[in-house]
């Protein structure tokens, strides 16, 4: 079964830069997809990024131009790099992956909090 494990929440000003990270273990195989959701108090969790196994990219229209996804296939980690960060970004990350036909598969959560 696999399993995500992520990393590289914390507290940053805003314009600052963090480096989130979700790595997948277990039988991955075939066509997948990874990426990020977030969420904040009180709202609805929205998808961020995603990249396929292909290295198809889509990033959402809030954090377009600030964030980029990419992937390392062969550690099976994603990465959300997220620069000039906003006040709103503030949020729980989750990261999501999604491998051949087997239902969704999500990390713990990291918290992203921009804040002066």
């Amino acid at each position: 079964q696999v399993q995500l494990v992520e990393s590289g929440g914390g507290l940053v000003q805003p314009g600052g830069s963090l480096r989130l990270s979700c790595a997948a273990s277990g039988s991955i195989f075939g066509f997948n997809v990874m990426g990020w959701y977030r969420q904040a108090p009180g709202k609805e969790r929205e998808l961020v990024a995603t990249i396929t196994s292909g290295g198809m990219t889509n990033v959402a229209d809030s954090v377009l131009g600030r964030f980029t996804i990419s992937r390392d296939s062969n550690k099976n980690t994603a990465y959300l790099q997220m620069n000039s960060l906003k006040p709103e970004d503030t949020a729980v990350y989750y990261c999501q992956g999604v491998f051949g036909v087997g239902p969704p598969k999500w990390g713990q959560g990291t918290q992203v909090t921009v804040s002066s």
